[in-house]
């Protein structure tokens, strides 16, 4: 069970931050490199250390020395640390930017550090690991003239853009109902049903016994600030880790960040009213493979209401199901007044039912192309400009992926008071908002 947190908790984590300009930009030219300290060198980290390949690679942490020895072939130079903490503190004057690909469970600890030394963060996603971690990376955020992105690669695509602008030009008029799906079901269930969906993992319980890590792998700080527990191979590599409450939150808050940033984005989304879930009875350990959650948004400036309903592996809309229209695995559905859109993955949208946009003369592009995700944050790091996925965009979102999950373990159709940061009829939520730490780490 979680402490209960205050108000005066939150404000006191999210203080004492820089509010000057980082040295970088008082110091140096947008043509110089950034000094960048990648924390996370495996799994992820290796695309995100790859996207930022045009810097200067100065440091190397991960908690696998297998992990760092691999970056290090290409970066012999850059230090090399398993603990980031011990990297703050030593190497701080060394860098300029940091990027975090650790997983979810520690993404808070070491963002928030980053932005206490007055470094640029990337940050995969989801941004953090519960609502109050998100409040606290977004205001501590906002008190600096930092540049921030969360790893959302595919807001960066075309296709996105220009979904954006035929919704917010009302295309398809206003939009009342949104519906996002992505297949993928992995969590809590049977090898049969694991081998089904395909996932890489079949579970129905927390394994007991106690397993040796491998040599390579510093388990102690690999749990952080998690609870201890024996090691065993059901939680690493990644992504196997995410399937367990004390370490991530499942499809939720994965996949969640890349399809349901399409809506937050056009639709200018920040807090729901109501959030409400259902799906197979919770596990106090594990995620569900399956589930859906519906928000109900308030009206925003001249956009009416609107119910977002997500699903994850075989939950479906009834749009879907009755195939009434196009059988995509994973889509966001827009239902306006005038019509619906429906956009699946990188590339592909189409405006519904398609006779009757026949002709239809789209708007110009008013949404410039982007840069590329790492390009789009590396220029911000040095010239100031704003990023699309900053910590006040992406902690919006977080804080609505993490309530769909919050709604589901509670039971409840939570009344959401996103200012008290609290669900006014379920007092209960507050255990999945906020969490305790384990002796040793502290987020402040």
């Amino acid at each position: 069970m979680a402490r209960s947190f205050s108000r005066r908790t939150f404000v006191k984590a999210a203080a004492t931050l820089p509010l000057a300009a980082p040295r970088f930009l008082s110091a140096r030219g947008a043509s110089d490199k950034l000094n960048i300290a990648i924390i996370g060198s495996g799994g992820r980290g290796k695309s995100n250390l790859a996207g930022v390949a045009s810097e200067n690679i100065v440091a190397l942490c991960d908690v696998s020395k297998k992990a760092i020895d691999e970056a290090a072939v290409k970066y012999p130079k850059a230090h090399q640390y398993t603990d980031f903490r011990k990297l703050f503190d030593q190497r701080a004057k060394e860098f300029d930017a940091v990027v975090v690909s650790t997983c979810e469970h520690t993404h808070a600890f070491a963002t928030l550090a980053a932005l206490q030394l007055g470094k640029h963060v990337y940050c995969e996603k989801p941004l953090t690991h519960n609502i109050w971690e998100a409040r606290v990376i977004r205001e501590a955020a906002a008190k600096t003239k930092l540049a921030t992105q969360m790893g959302t690669q595919i807001h960066a695509e075309n296709n996105y853009r220009r979904v954006v602008e035929l919704i917010q030009t009302g295309a398809i008029g206003g939009v009342s109902e949104v519906h996002v799906w992505v297949s993928r079901a992995w969590g809590r269930q049977s090898p049969q049903d694991a081998k089904k969906n395909k996932d890489i993992l079949a579970i129905t319980e927390i394994p007991t016994e106690s397993v040796a890590p491998p040599a390579d792998l510093d388990w102690d700080l690999w749990l952080g600030p998690a609870p201890a527990r024996p090691f065993n191979p059901v939680y690493v590599p990644g992504p196997k880790w995410y399937r367990f409450w004390a370490f991530g939150n499942g499809t939720m808050s994965d996949l969640g960040s890349h399809w349901n940033d399409l809506p937050f984005w056009a639709l200018n989304l920040k807090a729901p009213r109501t959030v409400e879930a259902s799906g197979p009875p919770p596990h106090d350990d594990i995620a569900p493979a399956s589930m859906q959650c519906t928000y109900e948004f308030p009206a925003r400036e001249k956009m009416p209401p609107v119910k977002m309903t997500w699903y994850q592996g075989a939950n479906k809309p009834a749009l879907w199901t009755e195939k009434t229209i196009p059988q995509w695995d994973s889509a966001v559905l827009f239902v306006g007044d005038k019509g619906r859109m429906l956009l699946s993955d990188y590339f592909k949208h189409v405006l519904l039912p398609e006779k009757d946009f026949e002709g239809f003369k789209r708007p110009e592009p008013f949404i410039a192309k982007s840069l590329g995700h790492y390009a789009e944050w590396i220029h911000a790091c040095k010239t100031g400009s704003p990023t699309t996925c900053n910590f006040d965009y992406a902690g919006w979102l977080t804080e609505s992926n993490h309530l769909g999950n919050v709604a589901y373990r509670a039971g409840k159709k939570l009344e959401w008071d996103p200012a008290a940061m609290k669900a006014m009829n379920c007092p209960e939520a507050d255990a999945f908002i906020h969490r305790e730490y384990r002796k040793g780490w502290k987020f402040a």
